[in-house]
């Protein structure tokens, strides 16, 4: 691989996998480096892999008319990249891996090992094709672009605010807000890390229009593109708040039903992520609706029209995408360790307008999370923290995730954690 090559979480989990699954799908957004780490695995295997990618048209369609003669003219081990525009695969695949299984159990014995690495970057008809194709014979796992931890090369784990363990972690080099903004702005694309001369309109430009043309374009049927993309950066102007498709479709020209459609296109993308409320029968009435938050800041950025991260950090957004570039951290050391964050992260707001950022639950804890822009919020972070206590779960400890350059203790069970600690 070249010196360039960026460690990616996910390699524990994929080096276990090696050998002991017969076919391994990784799936993520476009570009999120699917198929780079996939080679990084099985060259340190020292295993010869062919690699075809079905984004070529050529392969596509032999692919899709001729599926056993595709397999066999590339033979195993083999990659597949962004194998979701020929789901007929799958079928053959399982065939493969079964006679490989009978092979070793009742032929000369050579041993299965894996035949076949799968990116996808469509998680709806991917997994339905592969739950009822391959279920039993693949591990599955996800990958959003770079986190911080990757990016400078440090060891990440899920994100537990419990405060003895936080004092335990290892964080990340303090940076000054100008710094902080500026990888904001650049987002988490490995792209742009590997090549940093790129310029980042016409790598986003680029993204938006392969987006379009290959993921979209195959999952619904866009009469208007424009006001597709209108939706999208009306999507990334709302990062970090609730998702209404009523206020959406006013401003789009789109009935609702369209705008929850799209909004599920993006989500199943891997472009944003859904963070579900909270819900406790021992509350008020609670707020059912999802909140929105862009998986990659530098893309929301870019959708939103700033030019600069000078702008951005002056800007009335910047509280905003400081918050999702938060939780969207947060998220990816949840995915990047093989946990579902959709099992541990919440958020909670009520009707009588009280609210928390972030509710991490682990194991029987529960957590609230607060974010601020700020270096020093002080006890206006917490006043809403003692909602927890109707939860009937136990709360070790709350915590502040703000610009503060030590943890400080806000009293005695809340704390104010520098950005440096996700």
């Amino acid at each position: 691989m070249p010196n360039n090559y960026i460690h990616r979480t996910i390699e524990a989990k994929l080096d276990e996998m090696y050998g002991n699954f017969p076919s391994i799908l990784v799936t993520g957004s476009r570009q999120s480096g699917k198929s780079t780490v996939l080679q990084y695995i099985t060259n340190n295997k020292n295993q010869k892999i062919n690699e075809v990618s079905l984004d070529d048209i050529n392969e596509r369609i032999m692919a899709i008319e001729d599926p056993e003669g595709f397999l066999r003219v590339h033979g195993v081990p083999l990659i597949i990249d962004e194998f979701q525009y020929a789901p007929n695969l799958l079928s053959y695949i399982k065939i493969k891996i079964d006679d490989a299984r009978k092979n070793e159990m009742f032929g000369d014995g050579t041993q299965v090992g894996t035949l076949y690495y799968l990116t996808g970057s469509q998680i709806f008809e991917t997994m339905e094709n592969i739950t009822e194709s391959l279920a039993g014979r693949i591990g599955i796992i996800d990958l959003y672009p770079l986190s911080t931890r990757e990016i400078y090369n440090l060891p990440e784990e899920i994100f537990i605010p419990d405060i003895d363990i936080l004092k335990k972690k290892q964080p990340l080099k303090y940076e000054y807000m100008n710094n902080v903004f500026d990888r904001i702005f650049r987002g988490s694309y490995p792209e742009l890390y590997k090549n940093n001369k790129i310029s980042l309109e016409a790598y986003f430009s680029s993204y938006l229009r392969t987006y379009l043309e290959r993921d979209v374009r195959k999952i619904i049927n866009i009469q208007d593109e424009p006001k597709f993309m209108k939706f999208i950066s009306s999507m990334a102007a709302r990062t970090g708040q609730e998702f209404n498709a009523s206020d959406i479709a006013k401003d789009i020209g789109v009935d609702s039903e369209t705008i929850t459609k799209w909004t599920g296109v993006l989500s199943n993308t891997y472009i944003i992520f859904l963070l579900q409320p909270h819900m406790n029968n021992n509350v008020g009435r609670i707020i059912k609706r999802p909140k929105i938050y862009f998986m990659d800041t530098g893309l929301a950025c870019y959708l939103t029209g700033y030019v600069s991260s000078e702008t951005l950090q002056r800007s009335a957004y910047s509280g905003q995408i400081f918050e999702t570039y938060i939780i969207s951290e947060i998220i990816k050391s949840y995915t990047n360790n093989q946990r579902d964050p959709r099992k541990h992260l919440y958020y909670y707001r009520d009707n009588n307008g009280k609210e928390i950022d972030l509710l991490i639950i682990h194991e029987d804890n529960i957590y609230p999370v607060e974010i601020k822009k700020g270096a020093n919020p002080g006890k206006d972070g917490i006043k809403n923290f003692d909602v927890v206590n109707r939860f009937e779960m136990n709360c070790p400890n709350g915590i502040v995730i703000c610009l503060t350059k030590d943890i400080h203790a806000i009293d005695e069970n809340n704390y104010m954690i520098p950005i440096e600690y996700i």
